[in-house]
């Protein structure tokens, strides 16, 4: 932090398994809070809190956010939820409503975990912005250009896009 403040560079503070680890099970939100403030006094301009493995439902989430927003202020939060079980898309409209703007994702539904087996990969830049367009939240993203660039990507790679509005919007160009 030091080195990035002298030069001034900014940086953004990530807080991986959140909600469960693969190796020590549930996290306690409280902990999740301890760590998150000691990156925000360190001087990141912004933490984002990853359920890299993919388990959380709305209720911990919001649980987890409320937590760690009694030491960091919600403006400097991100969210980064993994698809595993289904849940991402819940989880963010979850934490939307308690005031967290700032979502990462991957287009095509793209990644996944390392150290987790079986985690899918982080939700679908594509099923977000599907989201964000039903709810009139301006961001500026074109859903068909991100959806083209994913069936490329995926292409590419050999393999299907995880996200659903890519296969909906692939199906539907292929109809």
């Amino acid at each position: 932090m030091e080195a990035a403040q002298k030069h001034g560079m900014k940086v953004r503070g990530y807080v991986s398994t959140v909600i469960a680890c693969p190796y020590d099970g549930k996290v306690a939100p409280a902990k999740v809070a301890e760590v998150s403030e000691r990156l925000f006094r360190m001087g990141c301009y912004e933490v984002s809190l990853g359920d890299t493995i993919g388990v959380g439902t709305p209720a911990e989430c919001v649980a987890m956010i409320d937590a760690v927003a009694e030491k960091v202020p919600r403006e400097k939060l991100a969210a980064h939820f993994h698809d595993t079980y289904g849940q991402s898309l819940a989880n963010i409209m979850a934490v939307m409503e308690r005031g967290i703007a700032v979502f990462d994702t991957a287009v095509a539904g793209l990644g996944g975990c390392p150290y987790a087996k079986g985690a899918s990969g982080n939700v679908g830049t594509e099923d977000v912005i599907y989201l964000m367009n039903g709810l009139g939240i301006d961001h500026g993203v074109d859903l068909d250009a991100i959806a083209k660039a994913g069936r490329e990507i995926c292409a590419a790679l050999g393999r299907e896009p995880a996200s659903k509005v890519a296969q909906a919007l692939k199906a539907k160009a292929a109809a």
